[in-house]
């Protein structure tokens, strides 16, 4: 787990999607223990997937105080990913993807970026978001990668910061709770087996 200089990233600003107004990282965790899920894009069919999966355990987030809140890189495909209501949270944008460079979230290149998202990961997560009727687009920021960071109430610690290595890499839940030290009535969707027939669509 590579070191997040909470003091820095905290000072970035991102742009609420509910007032349009814009925030400092660091007031999300100020007075809660915070869940920042950090999404590729907001079209991604596995970032949607993930979204889908993580809100699961929102009541047992919000029931020990803790938010649940996802930023995306871009406002592209924002409204859809609402309407889909993918996240049980507040949304943001990092207009400046500044949070995304600080902690860590690398960006692909048009070389790389291709054999990721083809990877054996992807196609697992894919095919399990479309058996769940989750689909997804291919507009806006391709070569962005994610993660996720838990953030201790008064940014006191960082309890947990996982970076993407591939496009189809996400937390299980249990290790969210576990982060958090607490416990949830939840279990999380199988993958998928993957076959030609369903990691080819």
């Amino acid at each position: 787990m590579a070191s997040v200089d909470l003091a820095k990233v905290g000072k970035n600003l991102l742009k609420s999607d509910e007032s349009e107004e814009k925030v400092e990282l660091q007031s999300l965790w100020q007075d809660q223990p915070v869940v920042l899920f950090f999404l590729r894009r907001f079209g991604c069919q596995v970032c949607r997937w993930t979204a889908s999966e993580i809100s699961k355990l929102e009541p047992d987030l919000r029931a020990n105080g803790v938010a649940l809140v996802g930023v995306g890189p871009e406002e592209f495909g924002l409204q859809e990913f609402k309407q889909g209501g993918f996240l049980k949270g507040p949304l943001y944008v990092d207009e400046q993807k500044k949070c995304y460079k600080d902690l860590g979230f690398k960006r692909y290149n048009a070389l790389s970026v291709v054999p990721a998202a083809l990877g054996k990961k992807v196609r697992d997560v894919a095919a399990k978001a479309s058996a769940e009727g989750i689909q997804g687009n291919f507009s806006g920021d391709l070569l962005q990668s994610g993660g996720m960071v838990i953030v201790a109430k008064g940014g006191e610690k960082v309890l947990l910061h996982f970076i993407q290595d591939s496009p189809g890499d996400y937390l299980p839940l249990e290790e969210i709770t576990k982060a958090l030290g607490i416990s949830a009535t939840v279990k999380e969707g199988q993958r998928p087996v993957c076959n030609d027939d369903v990691c080819t669509r």
